[in-house]
């Protein structure tokens, strides 16, 4: 059984230059030591590393996973990087093929250049590579769309053996393989549905967190993407309502020269909001800095203000910085029970936050291992950030654990590439592919060469 503990491991702000492993990006785990990392040119050279391989072996791209999923220790063991795997393959009128490595910035500028755009709002983040993003169920916001997986219309995969796979739509493992934790096998090229490139007007709101419930779905209902942040200390809802932008603010977007335009007029509705929860994570995190990174992501609410761009510019705007972030899905037909059962918990225990409750909701995917699979979803998330000398927060983790058992209790499923505690979840109950996908691994990767401790325990 996994401890509690190692859910939530102190990071090294400042790593011995002199030691030569393989920490994850966030450096609160090592992965590997330096004579592990192989890196494949190209698909036959792929192929070859994981044939010749006697030990175990994980994938990684820019390594944003929690290092857990990512961490061998045999001697045999490998971790093979595919970022070299990138850029365009293929282009046809309603598709664009990218190889597995191409970062998910890499493959938006792209898009955006050929005059196209994905159905799926992108996430928070884009440093992720694309074979990564899929594989954890990289999600954005909004019903009209889900994960980034679901824009996949084939997925090219080597085996363990060292064979390649041509798995399309129509394909039996397509569902496998739209969401493969990596236990697969490599993906080495993605062929991605595009749509037409469009440009968008989201507006920004603040109000009080009263009617949270019936907002969220008025607002999921009748926006293409919508976005909440949920202060409870101070009953706030910062919402973002995103429509597709008319004839006169997409000629303003073109004077702007293809920048993002923020109108003139900005709202300081957020402001006091914004600082008291400033002063709470200066508390929790010892960063002094109020240009740090963390605090660079709560500031960015205050003089808020409507804005046009893509999609890109409009919700790839997370700011990158190491924290424990947990990311739990109910169904939509749920999240009004749980929010009441939020709020109760938070009048009654008053738990400590230095950051507010994301809300992001999605329609249904067709991944068998997301957990939006076949039903419109909300996702909650929750934040701690690390402190400078790498610790975190004790009160902050309690208030994490406490919203996992709250929201597993409630039926909910964790995102995959984030922090979660395994013990809380019966994963055949949850998933009802979970012994397909199950018996799909089992052909492709039969002596569990794709298995690391911690994933054959979860798949177990």
């Amino acid at each position: 059984m996994i401890a509690t503990q190692t859910l939530f491991p102190r990071r090294l702000p400042h790593p011995d230059p002199r030691d030569p492993a393989i920490l994850n990006w966030a450096k609160n785990a090592t992965l590997a030591a330096e004579n592990a990392l192989q890196t494949p040119e190209n698909e036959a050279q792929l192929q070859e590393m994981i044939a010749a391989a006697t030990g175990k072996i994980r994938f990684i791209g820019n390594r944003m996973s929690p290092g857990r999923m990512l961490a061998l220790s045999g001697p045999e063991d490998r971790l093979i990087d595919i970022s070299r795997l990138r850029g365009v393959l293929e282009v046809d009128n309603d598709s664009v093929t990218f190889g597995a490595g191409t970062p998910l910035h890499e493959m938006f500028e792209t898009l955006t250049a050929m005059n196209r755009m994905l159905v799926a709002s992108p996430g928070v983040i884009d440093a992720q590579t694309l074979a990564g993003a899929i594989s954890t169920g990289t999600h954005g916001q909004g019903m009209q769309q889900s994960s980034l997986a679901d824009e996949a219309l084939r997925i090219r995969l080597v085996d363990a053996t060292g064979n390649v796979h041509e798995i399309d739509r129509q394909h039996r493992w397509f569902g496998a393989a739209q969401l493969g934790l990596g236990t697969l096998g490599a993906i080495s090229a993605v062929t991605l549905r595009t749509r037409p490139f469009t440009l968008f007007t989201c507006f920004k709101s603040a109000s009080p967190a009263d009617t949270l419930a019936e907002d969220l779905s008025d607002w999921n209902a009748q926006w293409a993407f919508s976005k909440a942040w949920w202060f409870p200390d101070e009953n706030k809802i910062h919402a973002w309502k995103a429509r597709e932008a008319t004839a006169e603010e997409q000629a303003r977007w073109h004077a702007n020269h293809g920048d993002l335009v923020e109108m003139e007029e900005t709202d300081t509705e957020m402001n006091a909001t914004v600082d008291k929860t400033l002063e709470q994570m200066r508390d929790d995190t010892q960063i002094v800095d109020d240009n740090g990174k963390p605090f660079r992501t709560v500031t960015r609410f205050k003089d808020f203000t409507d804005v046009i761009g893509d999609i890109y510019q409009l919700f790839c705007r997370g700011i990158a910085t190491p924290q424990i972030n947990i990311e739990i899905s109910v169904p939509m037909a749920r999240a009004p029970a749980v929010i009441a059962r939020i709020k109760a918990w938070h009048t009654r225990s008053h738990p400590h936050m230095h950051y507010p409750i994301i809300l992001r909701c999605t329609g249904p995917s067709q991944a068998w291992l997301s957990p939006a699979w076949q039903e419109p979803t909300c996702f909650f998330g929750f934040v701690v950030y690390y402190a400078a000398d790498g610790s975190l927060s004790e009160e902050g983790l309690e208030f994490l654990r406490a919203a996992e058992r709250l929201l597993a209790e409630e039926g909910g499923k964790p995102h995959w590439g984030k922090y979660y505690d395994p013990t809380l979840y019966d994963w055949p109950t949850l998933y009802p592919q979970w012994s397909a996908f199950q018996a799909v691994r089992q052909q492709l990767d039969p002596q569990g060469k794709f298995l690391n401790a911690f994933m054959a325990e979860l798949l177990a």
